[in-house]
């Protein structure tokens, strides 16, 4: 055709498969002990298999392990200048796999953290591998805004940390001022996401750290919820179709 263009269209390709661990990628796991702390960090075979993702948690390690190794060193020279017994440090960080989509690779972390107090502190982090960008994101970044996601799911969150809080207490929750009967906002859990097919993210998690929604003595909180369309509407336009409704 005069003037036209013969060439085919360009064809959208889909996200590339999700990598399959070799030999090589296995997973990872560093665990050491010295006199000043205990150390560990471990991420999974799934991550070992993209190597920048890997390196990024490498980097992650060594950042961690050098800042122990300042702290504890500082803290055993004020413990011998102020005359009272120093205690070991403790560091434990385990990544695994929440969900393995074609698109995206979901993580999710314990952390336990010790540094000489009454008792230690556990938490928690996340992130999300987009294979088709090649990029690793925190998963409130496939959303538009930490607002939007409060709009979505707040309501349903407040409602699952209160029958978690009666559970624990015994009694009904009565809300007030107080920190420990109020409802946190979305925003001070770690959100992670997850799939019940590996295919979309149909379940969401929000991981809530002690001190957040209750006293340390009840431990932390983990709420999961389904996908909704109020969710999906919350996500950014070109992640919504990683998302389905359950």
């Amino acid at each position: 055709m005069p003037g036209g263009n013969d060439a085919a269209p360009p064809v959208a390709t889909a996200p590339a498969p999700s990598p399959t661990p070799s030999p090589a990628a296995r997973p990872s796991r560093t665990a050491l002990k010295t006199d000043n702390y205990s150390f560990e960090y471990s991420y999974p075979a799934e991550a070992a298999a993209i190597p920048p993702l890997a390196r990024w948690l490498a980097g992650r390690r060594a950042a961690l392990q050098a800042e122990l190794d300042k702290d504890t060193a500082a803290f055993r020279k004020e413990a011998e200048v102020g005359g009272f017994d120093f205690r070991p440090y403790d560091s434990t960080t385990s990544w695994q796999v929440v969900t393995d989509t074609p698109r995206l690779l979901s993580l999710s972390a314990e952390i336990y953290v010790y540094s000489g107090g009454a008792h230690g502190s556990p938490g928690f982090d996340a992130l999300v591998w987009d294979k088709a960008a090649g990029r690793r994101l925190a998963p409130t970044e496939l959303f538009v805004s930490s607002e939007a996601i409060q709009r979505a799911v707040g309501t349903a969150f407040c409602a699952e940390i209160d029958r978690l809080r009666q559970q624990r207490r015994g009694v009904p929750v009565v809300r007030s001022n107080d920190a420990f009967n109020n409802c946190p906002d979305v925003a001070e859990a770690t959100l992670i996401l997850g799939s019940t097919n590996r295919q979309k993210i149909d379940r969401i998690g929000l991981l809530v750290g002690p001190y957040v929604a209750g006293p340390y003595a009840e431990g932390t909180f983990e709420v999961t919820l389904p996908v909704t369309k109020a969710l999906i509407g919350a996500a950014k336009p070109y992640y919504r179709d990683e998302f389905a409704v359950r």
